[in-house]
């Protein structure tokens, strides 16, 4: 059943170690209504509210990462609605998440692919499947080892030399590096 947009206020493409999530959320300014969709999927609908103010909680693709929606009025029937990840504002979260994970995008076999390596965990993701790899200490640092159908891939991770820029993380597929995007 196709859902009306009538009521649609925000969207959200947020990136995530398992993929790309998109967000819609409804909020009938006169109803209270309120709807949450994550890639398609309602996570919260609810059809009569008194209180047209507040937060709704509900989580996002596979690692079920908690996020909340903040609806606050600004003057007259004006609202403002602004997503929380994990506690974090948005932009905190993105901050955060540049520090902690890096991705890369491009073209395997005709395929839009997209590798992301959790810099904390040390997993990695390709196209929203975690990979099955593999640690090894070098002379020069480490590589994490995995594959990508028939291709061999690694990520190796080198000291920058400087404090401020810290570890530095290459990809390679097939023994070729890749360039950051």
């Amino acid at each position: 059943m196709a859902r009306s947009t009538t009521d649609l206020v925000a969207v959200w493409d947020i990136a995530l170690s398992d993929g790309v999530h998109k967000i819609e959320f409804e909020h009938g300014t006169t109803t209270g209504k309120r709807a949450i969709y994550v890639d398609g999927q309602t996570k919260l609908k609810t059809e009569w509210l008194f209180k047209l103010v507040g937060k709704e909680d509900f989580t996002i693709g596979k690692q079920n990462v908690k996020a909340s929606i903040h609806i606050d009025a600004c003057s007259g029937f004006a609202y403002e609605y602004t997503l929380h990840i994990q506690g974090k504002s948005l932009k905190k979260f993105i901050e955060n998440k540049s520090k902690t994970s890096k991705s890369w995008e491009f073209k395997l076999d005709g395929n839009d692919t997209r590798v992301v390596l959790e810099k904390d965990t040390m997993a990695v993701w390709c196209n929203g499947q975690e990979m099955e790899s593999a640690g090894e200490f070098t002379d020069e640092g480490t590589e994490t080892h995995f594959e990508i159908g028939n291709h061999f891939c690694y990520i190796k991770a080198l000291s920058s030399g400087k404090r401020r820029d810290g570890i530095l993380h290459t990809l390679y597929l097939d023994n070729c590096l890749l360039p950051d995007k």
